[in-house]
């Protein structure tokens, strides 16, 4: 089979040609483009009873009726088992820490971070799931998995009702958790304790 003569040699090859005008200009070896994304989120019937909760410094979860889990934020339904969760239960605004990072490069837009900062899984006394949140009032060495943390609330004046009413996860000087129950191990904790019991 003889190559198309259509086809120059060179895009045959892999070779790049440039026409003579172009031959002492530098080629592009990168490109910066910025970008911004705009949307609009329009919670459902839980998110927005999470939410509004939040104006009255509430956290709100919903209990499978499978197991009993409890998810935070509450999202409507058990993902598990496609059961719907029509019940709301109330946490404490306290917790231990699951996994975290700690982040050393800025975000765009959010000046109000101080570099390095931690962001964590916070895991609420009560909830089997964790949420990401923003973990400070301690140097970032001395962040562990199984801290004990308490939300930092803005002021009355400036609650609405958005998950940001909570500024920060702040340690509590408790005991730490262990780090076999702490994070997605306490589901896994919860489920050998209930094993025993029953």
């Amino acid at each position: 089979m003889s190559a198309d003569p259509s086809v120059p040699p060179a895009a045959l090859s892999g070779e790049v040609s440039l026409p003579e005008q172009l031959a002492d200009v530098e080629q592009v070896r990168s490109v910066r483009t910025p970008i911004r994304l705009e949307y609009d989120f329009i919670p459902g019937a839980a998110s927005s009873g999470y939410l509004n909760a939040f104006a009255d410094r509430k956290i709100l979860g919903q209990r499978s009726p499978v197991d009993g889990a409890v998810f935070v934020p509450p999202r409507g339904v058990d993902p598990r088992h496609g059961a719907a969760t029509p019940d709301y239960v109330e946490l404490p605004d306290t917790g231990h820490v699951g996994g975290f990072c700690v982040t050393r490069l800025p975000i765009p837009g959010r000046d109000d971070l101080e570099i390095p900062y931690v962001s964590a899984w916070i895991h609420l006394d009560g909830a089997d799931i964790g949420f990401l949140g923003l973990v400070a009032g301690i140097d970032t060495s001395e962040v562990r998995m199984g801290m004990r943390v308490r939300a930092v609330w803005k002021p009355d004046d400036e609650l609405g009702r958005t998950a940001e009413n909570i500024l920060y996860w702040a340690p509590t000087g408790e005991p730490d958790i262990p780090v076999t129950a702490a994070g997605t191990n306490a589901w896994h904790a919860k489920q050998a304790a209930a094993g025993e019991q029953g």
